[in-house]
């Protein structure tokens, strides 16, 4: 399969799809296989929005129903969702098992 190359500051890069990216990225992440769809776990490595958010959403919850399966108050969890925290690793596994998801997707 041909990639394109680009030169940005003299340093070459190549262009892969971006799904072909999340398959490399993914098998350092997680050897487990995903029950999430492509095109979520795409938006998720294009970063269209936070990964709890995204993940969230997927799994049809309220911001209150996973704050309260994940036992943190709302508030802290749209902080995390918005970027304005990082969450803490206590929490971010948290949501992680709420979600039922590996917790390295979240980071």
């Amino acid at each position: 399969m041909k990639h394109d190359l680009i030169h940005i500051q003299g340093k070459p890069y190549a262009l892969v799809p971006l799904h072909e990216y999340r398959m490399m990225a993914s098998q350092s992440i997680s050897a487990e296989p995903s029950d999430i769809p492509d095109d979520v776990l795409d938006r998720i490595f294009a970063r269209q929005d936070h990964p709890v958010k995204i993940l969230r959403e997927y799994r049809g919850y309220t911001q209150q129903q996973l704050a309260n399966d994940a036992s943190l108050s709302r508030p802290y969890l749209t902080e995390i969702e918005t970027g304005k925290k990082n969450g803490s690793l206590k929490a971010l596994r948290a949501i992680s098992s709420a979600l039922n998801v590996d917790a390295s997707l979240l980071v």
